[in-house]
C-alpha cells in the first residue's frame, strides 16, 4: 500500500533520478520509492558529515 506525500527534493537529485529512470524505462517516482525502500530494508543511514 502506498501513501501520497509532498516532499521537497533538490533539483540536482531529482534530475539524477529522472535521468536514471528514463535510462531504465521506469517512472522516476517508482524508482525513488524503490531506492528508499531498499535503504530502509538495509537500514542504511545517510552520511551527514558536512565538509
Amino acid at each position: 500500500m502506498k501513501k501520497q506525500i509532498t516532499i521537497r527534493v533538490d533539483e540536482d537529485a531529482l534530475g539524477y533520478f529522472k535521468a536514471l529512470a528514463e535510462e531504465l524505462g521506469v517512472p522516476y517516482q517508482s524508482l525513488i520509492n524503490l531506492y528508499l525502500r531498499d535503504c530502509a530494508q538495509a537500514r542504511r543511514k545517510p552520511d551527514l558529515h558536512w565538509k
